[in-house]
């Protein structure tokens, strides 16, 4: 089954991905990737669509679409770090993956996040995406 990072959600100061269900009178009902849980986001909840979310590079933008499919080329079938690795450890990552990363804007922490989605879609979606309209 194809993976729709539209439908894909980080919502801020929430573990995990979800993915979107159906729209409420006030929110969003998501479902949680992990625990397949359902519960519903209000309008003053921090969503944010995997889609919409972009790497910077000293040339441009990079979806994070690409940044998975590349971090996939590199890594095989292996898991990515953890959040919990070095800085080290998560740079030489991308170093790998996105050689032209801007350092100056794409921090360490960024990289954790990206990371924790990467090995979420690993474990409970796939890296076939769906095409976006």
């Amino acid at each position: 089954m194809k993976t729709d990072l539209t439908k894909i959600l980080s919502v801020a100061g929430q573990h995990g991905l979800f993915e979107y269900i159906a729209q409420a009178r006030n929110g969003a009902i998501v479902e949680s990737l992990e625990t397949r849980k359902r519960t519903i986001f209000d309008m003053k909840s921090r969503i944010t669509s995997l889609a919409d979310i972009s790497i910077y590079t000293t040339d441009a933008e990079v979806k994070l679409k690409e940044v998975f499919l590349k971090m996939k080329e590199v890594l095989g079938d292996a898991q990515a770090p953890t959040s919990k690795a070095s800085a080290d450890e998560l740079k030489a990552l991308f170093d790998k993956a996105l050689p032209n990363y801007d350092g100056d804007r794409f921090y360490v922490s960024h990289m954790k996040k990206v990371v924790d989605w990467y090995n979420e879609i690993a474990k409970f979606a796939s890296f076939d995406f769906a095409e976006e309209e």
